[in-house]
């Protein structure tokens, strides 16, 4: 099928291409799968992002903010999109890349009051900015639902080497992604290429779970 754009695939055509990078196997397991990005900034727009090239069947999007011009030096939001709702936006981009996977927004802040919004998802990134608001969500998922599993990350800030940037295994279930120490308030700033090596590691980590494959 062709549109005014060029080629679209039928959905048959998008998982066979799929199916070609990532084996049969993999690639149900990617489908029936689905996971939450609770932030949709620069960690978690990467995040969603690279969870939709791969295939991943579902995804839960969660954020209150809106696109600011200040975001698109890291984020994976257009200059046209500025002033949208990011579960908006992140939704359109998703649509441009992987029409074919379920995607469900909600626009809201999450916090202790509303962490149930969180009930039916397996798997969780963390991709907040601020360290209480990690925080806040690490320990309410660890407390409320010790069986998810949550990918985390810490530390992506500035100019320092890429090669810093791990993911560490705390608990059976739970992971870290970073360097552990730069924080974006000490004013080294944040850079796209740094922080999208982050959220690579936070969206491996969760393809790996999905996959059975827990080593970090």
């Amino acid at each position: 099928m062709h549109n005014e754009s060029g080629f679209m695939p039928t959905r048959e055509e998008y998982m066979e291409a799929l199916v070609k990078r990532h084996g049969m196997e993999r690639q149900k397991k990617f489908l029936n799968a689905g996971a939450a990005v609770c932030g949709l900034g620069g960690l978690g727009s990467n995040i969603a992002v690279a969870l939709a090239r791969a295939g991943v069947g579902s995804l839960h999007l969660i954020d209150y903010d809106c696109v600011d011009l200040s975001n698109v030096n890291r984020q994976q939001y257009m200059l046209s999109q500025i002033g949208k709702k990011k579960t908006q936006a992140m939704k359109e981009i998703i649509a441009a890349i992987n029409p074919y996977i379920r995607v469900v927004t909600d626009t809201v802040k999450i916090s202790e009051t509303n962490i149930e919004l969180l009930s039916e998802d397996d798997i969780i990134c963390e991709a907040f900015d601020a360290a209480e608001q990690k925080a806040m969500l690490v320990n309410g998922i660890l407390e409320k639902y010790p069986q998810k599993y949550i990918v985390a990350a810490s530390g992506m800030a500035g100019m320092y080497s890429a090669n810093e940037i791990k993911t560490r295994k705390i608990t059976d279930r739970f992971f870290m992604c970073g360097d552990g120490k730069s924080d974006a308030g000490e004013d080294i700033g944040l850079v796209a290429a740094r922080v999208m090596v982050c959220a690579a590691h936070q969206a491996h980590m969760v393809l790996k779970i999905i996959d059975g494959t827990f080593e970090v």
